[in-house]
């Protein structure tokens, strides 16, 4: 296990790097419908040190995006959601065992992988600079400049790691002005996931309604995307598009049988870890304890437990984890048309509908048209 899994500052630092992608949907979705929060977190929590643990690498787990978008939006019901997750876990299961995933992965170009990586990176921006950093007036612009400083100053130093700070200042801000201590303690108690048994139904149903739209997203991003990202930060490790599409298959086949969320794995918070600091599995189990600690104790204190992450410190660190994935686009720069081909997928993702699916198809058939034609 030498060098798979450390915990030092710097993996400390690291395991917040996805927090401000991961918070507001797991509460969203709670929120929306009406989910057990002990199951949530301490599902979520595992996944992460499973991760960490199978990987040795700063692979965390995340919300299914477009799943988490319908649920927050539809407030669909809790039975269809963990339907939908066993859904998706069997459909990704016999993609990678066929071969079909590993041949989508070799078929779809690198431009368009770079031009995934950069939609999804100014989607990130986009949300971190209009929605998070705003969101609380003068003060949070106050806070999200702190924050900002810690990072830039710090960005990349093994021995002072940024995240440490960025997050301490968040939570010193949520200690002293937000958070009701006296509530917080009365919410503390042991509560334990509960166990559900998805229904035919329910699989059924949220395989249309749910796995079908979050499908092309999990194929371009989690699993290819990911893959591309291993092995931007990671050279040295050989990490297989079919070891995670099993991995991302293998969880959601458990965690709905215990009322957690869809997961997945994904390039945006393996970038996030990484821009904080993380570089061995050490950084999501950190993470993914501290998550578990979360369900286990802190369910009753919910409400409180939200507070304790201001959202102008989730909008700093979730610029970084944007920043690491756009700047993956530079590999393109030599090649004109590859640029071109990147930079319109990446608007397609950005600003259409269903646009990751949609940048996937229209960038891959541009590239093949312009190879036929000796471009």
């Amino acid at each position: 296990m030498k060098n798979r899994i450390e915990f030092n500052r710097n993996e400390l630092s690291g395991s917040f790097g996805d927090i401000g992608t991961d918070f507001p949907l797991i509460i969203g979705m709670i929120l929306a419908s009406n989910l057990d929060v002990a199951s949530v977190f301490v599902m979520f929590g595992l996944m992460q040190i499973l991760t960490g643990v199978v990987y040795g690498l700063p692979m965390p787990v995340q919300p299914l995006k477009a799943m988490a978008v319908l649920v927050i939006a539809q407030h669909i019901q809790s039975s269809v959601l963990f339907g939908a997750g066993f859904a998706i876990g069997l459909v990704m299961l016999i993609l990678t065992l066929s071969g079909t995933l590993s041949w989508l992965a070799v078929k779809i170009p690198s431009c368009v992988v770079r031009g995934i990586q950069f939609g999804l990176g100014l989607s990130l921006a986009s949300l971190a600079l209009t929605k998070y950093v705003p969101s609380m007036g003068a003060e949070g612009y106050v806070l999200a400049l702190l924050g900002f400083m810690f990072m830039v100053v710090l960005l990349g130093n093994r021995h002072t790691p940024p995240g440490v700070f960025v997050i301490g200042l968040g939570l010193l801000y949520a200690i002293f002005f937000k958070v009701d201590l006296n509530s917080f303690s009365s919410g503390i108690g042991l509560r334990l996931p509960q166990f559900a048994l998805p229904g035919a139904g329910d699989i059924l149903t949220g395989f249309f309604i749910l796995a079908l739209p979050q499908l092309p997203l999990s194929i371009s991003n989690s699993v290819i995307a990911t893959n591309k990202t291993v092995h931007d930060l990671f050279p040295e490790r050989k990490i297989s598009v079919k070891k995670i599409g099993i991995t991302y298959a293998l969880i959601n086949l458990v965690v709905p049988f215990f009322k957690g969320i869809p997961v997945c794995h994904g390039c945006g918070g393996l970038a996030g870890h990484y821009a904080l600091g993380g570089r061995t599995g050490g950084s999501v189990v950190i993470y993914g304890s501290v998550l578990v600690v979360i369900g286990l104790m802190f369910s009753q204190a919910f409400q409180q437990v939200i507070q304790f992450f201001p959202q102008p410190i989730l909008g700093v660190v979730l610029f970084f984890e944007a920043l690491t994935l756009m700047l993956f686009i530079r590999d393109q720069a030599q090649n004109k048309r590859d640029t071109a081909i990147a930079l319109l997928v990446a608007l397609v993702c950005l600003t259409l509908p269903q646009g990751y699916v949609v940048g996937l198809i229209i960038g891959t058939v541009l590239y093949y048209s312009f190879c036929l034609k000796g471009f």
